[in-house]
């Protein structure tokens, strides 16, 4: 029985110890925030238009642009090479293609993304240069939360925009992923085995709490611009960001409310990262 408890207590530590578990918690917090606002609601309702998810598809490709450069200059680097996945989990080439199908051939000159999004790949490329082990932090809730979220969050999406098929949801979908569930276990497994020390170890969990707080800038940025933009200058933006000013809350306050239900569920992973 001392056997037994002392064995417990033992595998209690390794798993207090284990990054992911420690991202986990630091992140529940400003998760639990995010995933209890009228937004995420919103989109669990299906409330999510078209036009709204276009919108979103935007800034996910500036952001996954981003973070997979960063991660494949960093791809031979100790703490990057572990959890480096670029077949089953590569984003870009997906959100491309549903650009595509969205806007045309000439989709590179229609989109626009606001200031945040920016910011938020300026932070990308910093870690990139100056300390890429804490990419792991983004890759880690990026990835495993649209991994996690991917089926659901996208039968979700095509229900709302009433889409017949499954074309322009490439996002949502793993082809190099045949079971999710074992995936994850060895995602995770890598990610714990990456030696840090308690410095690095810190340093992480500061930047997944920083991945959420960039992703809620995101999401007051398009609220600006979706308060500021008429939706028909959306369709037809460059990929420059967009400087906006306030203006009383009006027409677009509905389309604000569902585009940023999508984009909190997918960007908080409030489906995904939480339910592993």
């Amino acid at each position: 029985m001392e056997q037994e408890k002392k064995s417990q207590t033992t595998a209690e530590q390794m798993t207090d110890r284990d990054l992911s578990e420690q991202i986990k918690k630091v992140t529940m917090e400003i998760h639990t925030r995010a995933e209890k606002t009228e937004l995420m609601m919103s989109f669990m309702r299906g409330q999510v238009t078209l036009a709204q998810y276009k919108l979103l598809l935007c800034s996910l490709y500036e952001v996954y642009q981003t973070l997979e450069e960063e991660m494949e200059r960093n791809s031979n680097h100790p703490g990057v090479a572990p959890i480096y996945f670029p077949t089953e989990l590569a984003r870009l080439d997906a959100i491309a293609k549903d650009l595509e199908y969205f806007y045309g051939r000439d989709w590179r000159e229609k989109i626009v993304v606001p200031a945040a999004t920016k910011r938020y790949c300026h932070r990308l490329r910093q870690i990139g240069k100056e300390n890429p082990v804490f990419l792991v932090a983004h890759a880690y809730t990026r990835y495993l939360g649209d991994l996690s979220g991917g089926q659901v969050l996208g039968r979700i999406a095509q229900k709302s925009m009433g889409l017949k098929s499954s074309e322009g949801l490439s996002f949502f979908a793993f082809p190099g992923v045949s079971n999710p569930t074992l995936f994850k276990q060895l995602y995770r497994s890598r990610m714990n085995s990456v030696e840090l020390t308690e410095e690095e170890r810190n340093g992480m969990l500061e930047e997944a709490v920083r991945a959420f707080e960039l992703n809620i800038q995101v999401f007051d940025d398009l609220q600006k611009m979706l308060l500021t933009v008429p939706e028909q200058k959306l369709q037809t933006c460059s990929t420059q960001s967009v400087d906006t000013l306030r203006i009383p809350i009006g027409k677009t306050a509905p389309l604000f409310r569902m585009v940023m239900g999508l984009f909190v569920a997918l960007a908080t992973v409030s489906i995904g990262l939480y339910a592993f």
